[in-house]
Parts: C-alpha cells; structure tokens; sequence
C-alpha cells in the first residue's frame, strides 16, 4: 500500500499515513465509525427545537409564548445571548430564562487569523472538552463559513488531519447553529477584515460550507435539522438561502438519496478524489461500501430530484491522483451520466514539505483541468484559503495547544 510504483511514464504513489496509525477494524481494514459514541449530551438550547416546540418550552416555564419569538430575535437575528442586551424581556428572571434557553455551548479556545484578516480559524471547546473548528473567510460579495458537524470523524481518510483520532461525537443540532450565530457576532464586531468600500453585501454569513470537521450525512438528523433552522425566516431561523448552504460527504450513497428528497435545494457536493475504485479504496475507506459508480448515480439523482448542479470536488495529489488519464476516466464517467448535471472542483493539496501528500505541480493541476474542459465538463481550480493557519481543506485537526 506504500510503495510507490513506475509504470511506463507515470510514477503511481500509494496513499499512506504519515506520522499516524490507521485504525483497522477486525478483517485489517480501515474502521469506518458510523455512529456517534455515547458521551454526555450537550445542554438542550434554543436552537434545538421548532418554533412550535420554543413556544411550549416558554409556556412551560409560565411564560407567554411569544417570548420564544422575542429570544429568537435576539439570537438568530442580532447574535446574542447576553440577557443584558434583551431589554425588551422583563428584567425579573430575565437573566434565568436566558440561561436556562441559550446555555453557552462553544467557548472560544484560539483564534487565527490570516489572508490579511480575511480569513479567520476558531477552535471551540464543547461542554464536554471536545474541540471542533470553524473557518469563517471574506471574499468579494460573499462571507462563507466552513462548519463542523462532528467532533473528528469517523472516515478515516488516510490523508486528512480531522480523521486521525477518528470520531469523537455527533454534534447537536444547535452546537452547529452556533457556530453561525458565533460567526456572524464576531462580523458584526467588525473583526473580519477585508470589506471594501465597493462591497455592500451584508455583514452576515451568506454562505455555509460543511466541510469542516466531520462526514456531515453520518450526522444526519441533526445536520438537516440544522439547515431547516439555517432558512427559517427570521425570527424562527437565521433566514439564509438553500442555494448558499454547500453540504459536502465522502460518498454515503444512501443518505445522498434521502437528501434529494428532503425538498431543500442545498448544494451537494462529493468528495470523489479518484474516479477509479483501485486507488479510492485506498484514499476514502468508505469506497468499500459505496464504489465510484453507485455514489455518482447518486449524485445524478440528487441533480434530478433538485436541478441543482452537483459539486464534484477533487484534491490534486502529485503523482497520486492527477495522471491525466484519471482525468480522462472521470470526464467520461460524469459524462456518461448526462450533460449540464455536475461541476468539478480540482483543488491543490494544501503541501507538507517532503510528503507524499503535496500538491500537483501548476502544470499537471491545470492540464487536468484542460483534459475535462475539452470534454465539455465546466471545472474551477478552488482557491484553497487559510492554508497558512492550517485552515484549509483537510487540514483541521482541533488541536489545543494551550492544553
């Protein structure tokens, strides 16, 4: 599995740890961890519950129910949960009321900035000590946050950092909400550098991207809980747009069908990496389960269920995965599945100075590009931001120095 092979003209290096053990499971294979380890829960917090279920929660504590729309407001809308800025609650027992419906779920360990304060790495501790990360990053028109949606993961990708001590815990439904509501305190503050005089977006989160810590569709129920919040309408949500919430998995083709058909026009996108089963086996372990072939007809039936086109995102790993014969392999396969369904997102691998996983040399990255351009397949080069603070893609790993 490590050994690196010359055929003819192309040099085929095998993925492999580097500093870390794989986990196997009993049969010698990579372990895949589906389901969360039982650990202590998180305190229940508002945005855990539906409107409806925030009214009965307020009428419960002897309160009226449109106090839950009042708290709502303060949360979702202004990004609050200082009771001292909820002027319009009575102030007896305000400060218990707030308390016992937005409890503190994330402290802030560190904070990273780079991208000339554009682009900004929180590490959060949980109420547990489990530590999760968030990017949050500025460009033209846009604010995109990058989410977590479990504490590790349990996919154990031989090359991405978050996988390396495996699956902590499923976060809930509002531990992921937060992060947004944290996020958009901290925009509001004025701490994300970068707004331009020409720039009259809002200063909110626009974006979402679930490609931080953790395989959002083995955290199924709470991550799709958390994007109905995510569009609610104010004051019952955070009133942001399906089209600019991205939910990204390494290939569960079950669950990619059940989110075709859940009626939200998220975007979808894949993490394939390889469009061979030899070497996808070796770099995304769940390919044991779901092969090439099985998740793409999956992600053309998302396309089908929501005409929203599918993502299709691909690090380029030097002399791994970028023979142009690869490319070739992949164009014909997403062209076999239909026209206008898809979109590949080639993206440098961040590079570790004398590693195998570094990134394609600039003329192979976009000779690649060329191969399924020439084929009719629209495809960017990513940019990949936050490298420097090990913020970028694969790269968090939620470690606190501090500790």
């Amino acid at each position: 599995m490590a050994s690196d092979a010359v055929q003819g003209e192309i040099r085929q290096v095998r993925p492999k740890t580097e500093g870390w053990k794989q986990k196997l499971d009993t049969d010698g294979r990579p372990l895949l961890q589906f389901a969360s380890p039982k650990r202590g829960k998180p305190p229940e917090h508002l945005a855990d519950f539906t409107a409806d279920e925030r009214a009965a929660k307020i009428t419960e504590l002897g309160m009226p129910a449109f106090r839950a729309k009042q708290i709502a407001t303060h949360y979702f809308t202004h990004s609050t949960s200082d009771p001292a800025e909820m002027t319009d609650l009575p102030a007896a027992g305000r400060a218990e009321l707030v308390a016992g419906l937005l409890p503190p779920l994330l402290t802030e360990l560190r904070r990273l900035e780079t991208d000339k304060g554009d682009t900004i790495k929180f590490l959060w501790k949980l109420h547990d000590g489990a530590l999760v990360e968030s990017v949050l990053m500025r460009y033209p028109g846009r604010i995109t946050l990058c989410i977590s949606s479990q504490a590790g993961c349990g996919m154990n990708c031989p090359f991405c950092a978050t996988g390396q001590a495996g699956l902590t815990r499923n976060l809930s439904t509002a531990e992921i909400v937060d992060q947004i509501v944290r996020a958009n305190r901290v925009i509001a503050d004025g701490q994300l550098g970068g707004k331009k005089k020409t720039d009259h977006s809002m200063e909110r989160v626009s974006n979402i991207v679930f490609m931080g810590m953790g395989e959002p569709l083995a955290n199924y129920a709470r991550v799709l809980r958390a994007i109905r919040t995510m569009v609610a309408p104010a004051p019952d949500g955070l009133g942001m747009s399906a089209r600019g919430i991205t939910v990204s998995t390494v290939g569960l083709a079950p669950a990619i069908g059940k989110l075709a058909a859940e009626g939200i026009p998220v975007t979808f996108a894949l993490s394939l990496h390889a469009p061979d089963d030899e070497l996808r086996d070796e770099l995304i372990p769940v390919n044991s389960r779901w092969k090439v072939d099985e998740v793409l007809d999956a992600a053309r039936a998302y396309f089908d269920a929501t005409k929203r086109r599918v993502s299709i995102e691909y690090a380029l790993i030097k002399d791994m995965n970028d023979h142009g014969w690869r490319a070739d392999l992949l164009g014909e396969k997403l062209n076999a599945r239909g026209r206008g369904w898809v979109h590949v997102n080639p993206i440098p691998l961040n590079p570790t100075p004398g590693s195998i996983w570094t990134a394609s040399e600039p003329d192979v990255q976009w000779e690649f590009v060329r191969r399924l351009e020439a084929m009719g397949i629209p495809t960017t080069l990513r940019d990949t931001r936050g490298k420097e603070i090990d913020g970028a893609c694969g790269q968090l790993a939620a470690a606190d120095e501090t500790a």
